[in-house]
């Protein structure tokens, strides 16, 4: 079963990266001392591979290491896996343990454990891609961009992700401690945070002066679909004359839900977002008939805690209406990751293809750039200003 999804870099809450080879530990089989039969060691294999050296050093490992007792194959075989799959050096492209499948599973419908940060790696640096909504990060003042220098007293250097949030996660109720580095701050700050159930909100939205209906969407869980129906019909049944839509740290989600989102803006069979493979092949998804929202004088808004679907959807929006974007330069997360689940509910996740916005360009790694570039500083987080909307609210008046 292969599923695809256009998630950020990492994760809110923990998940684990690794390797996929063709073969297969069955339990409660043994060949010597505490070692399990290993099974389909030629499935799959390429006739061009050499596996000689790897085998020895598993039979070595397994013939001489001082603890023989420690030695469990199953991980053994999960961290060759890691192995590989970390050497692509993409940090998109990730190995799940059953376990880590199953909390990944659970992040992609909007609820699980954690304290709500979005983790990616910028320049090799662990690094806050956004906070969730009334998380603890959110409510401790954690940003978009903050870079994450230790996890409870350790260093971050050289961690992946995985490891990250595998620190980070823990039980409820519980505390952990997060170093954070920021641009603006001479010296790092710890972030005591108490860990809780994250339920994930996708949409929101409320009127303001002017009968300019603010709508932000947060996230493109499996929740946004149904929640941004309903704040679209109810837009279209208020006073509102013209929408400002704000992305600003919306970490991304689900490609399906940025075409349905933008469908809802255009015209149909406009293009969204164009998938482009390593064969050549080009998938071109298209808006799908809806408009509901089409006529509305549009303003939108996005910082470097935009990411994935979100850029796409500003993309679309800019390529095809002109839209003016407002805020900072988006995050540039231009990939797309297919999920296959594995017969031990392992799951493997990889990049499989770019995508460009319908003006054929490409942000990955290169962002969404506003029209208007305003910043947000740490003086206006603290005493909740907000120069980012107040332009777009400015701006929309003459639209």
């Amino acid at each position: 079963m292969i599923k695809k999804y256009f998630l950020v870099i990492g994760v809110i809450a923990g998940l684990a990266a690794g390797f996929v080879g063709g073969f297969y530990v069955e339990k409660n089989r043994t060949d010597g001392p505490g070692l399990n039969a290993v099974i389909n060691q030629a499935l799959g294999k390429p006739s061009d591979v050499d596996f000689g050296i790897f085998w020895q050093v598993w039979n070595r490992l397994h013939a001489e290491y001082v603890d023989k007792g420690k030695l469990n194959t199953q991980n053994l075989v999960y961290g060759a896996i890691q192995g590989m799959v970390d050497s692509v050096g993409d940090p998109y492209t990730v190995f799940f343990t059953p376990k880590d499948a199953k909390d990944f599973a659970q992040e992609i419908k909007g609820t699980f454990g954690g304290v709500g940060i979005e983790l990616g790696m910028r320049n090799d640096v662990l690094t806050v891609i956004a906070p969730i909504k009334d998380s603890p990060a959110q409510r401790a003042g954690i940003q978009a961009g903050d870079r994450i220098v230790g996890i409870d007293g350790k260093t971050s250097r050289g961690m992946r992700v995985d490891q990250a949030v595998s620190l980070i996660r823990g039980p409820l109720k519980t505390a952990v401690t997060l170093t954070i580095s920021r641009d603006s701050s001479k010296e790092p700050k710890d972030y005591k945070l108490v860990r809780e159930t994250i339920k994930i909100p996708a949409v929101d939205w409320k009127m303001r002066d002017d009968n300019v209906a603010y709508l932000q969407v947060f996230i493109f869980n499996q929740n946004v679909d149904s929640e941004f129906r309903k704040a679209a019909q109810e837009i279209s049944k208020s006073h509102a004359k013209k929408i400002v839509l704000d992305l600003r740290d919306n970490p991304g989600g689900l490609l399906a839900s940025s075409v349905n989102l933008a469908s809802y803006f255009l015209d149909s069979n406009q293009i969204v977002v164009s998938e482009r493979y390593s064969n050549g092949t080009e998938e071109i998804h298209r808006s799908v008939e809806n408009g509901l929202l089409k006529n509305y004088p549009l303003i939108v808004l996005v910082n470097k805690g935009s990411a994935s679907a979100a850029e796409i959807l500003a993309g679309a929006l800019r390529d095809n209406r002109h839209v003016t974007i407002i805020g900072e330069t988006s995050f540039g997360k231009g990939s797309v990751q297919d999920i296959e689940d594995l017969p031990d509910k392992s799951s493997f996740k990889m990049t499989i293809a770019k995508w460009y916005t319908p003006d054929n360009y490409s942000i990955n790694e290169n962002g969404i750039k506003p029209d208007f570039a305003v910043s947000r500083s740490d003086d206006d987080f603290s005493h909740d200003r907000d120069p980012q909307l107040d332009k777009a609210l400015q701006l929309i008046k003459s639209l």
